[in-house]
């Protein structure tokens, strides 16, 4: 397992297991929540041009690697050269519960108080997951798996994922 694209619903494990495969294999990490986003308030999205850049970049430097994000509309620029994709496709429910539970994140939020001041929000936005038709929706997630034609696995719990 040298180059691994994991995907699913907020707080659905990925940035979880792609530490773990990380350390695990010795790989490098790119969350697409760093390089999705411009520095902005209120937040806006990069266009796909420049976080495709950025993504190019880190591929070049980088050749073995894990990529994660609910974003199919990067995903689907990386998927192709991916040894292993992975779908955490969890019940919402089980999302929201691990969202609760989410440590800071200082990559993502100034404080671990920015950060829940933000749940309520977030836990809005995982529950809308089946129903949205958007790049971050389980639709767009489904076909990305679906589509891709290397080795892939899809998860529906954390537990024994291993």
């Amino acid at each position: 397992m040298n180059k691994v694209v994991i995907f699913g619903n907020s707080g659905s494990g990925k940035s979880t297991l792609a530490k773990e495969l990380t350390l695990k294999n010795q790989l490098a990490h790119l969350d697409l929540d760093t390089i999705a986003w411009k520095a902005s308030t209120p937040p806006e999205r990069q266009s796909i041009s420049e976080s495709k850049k950025l993504i190019e970049g880190f591929l070049t430097a980088h050749d073995n690697w894990v990529i994660e994000g609910c974003y199919s509309d990067l995903l689907e620029l990386v998927t192709p050269k991916a040894d292993e994709v992975i779908f955490l496709n969890l019940p919402i429910s089980a999302c929201v519960e691990n969202a609760r539970k989410r440590p800071w994140e200082p990559h993502k939020y100034e404080s671990k108080e920015a950060q829940d001041a933000n749940l309520d929000m977030l836990i809005d936005w995982i529950s809308q997951y089946s129903t949205r038709s958007d790049t971050f929706s389980k639709l767009a997630h489904e076909k990305l798996f679906n589509e891709h034609q290397g080795k892939k696995i899809m998860y529906v719990s954390n537990v024994n994922r291993k």
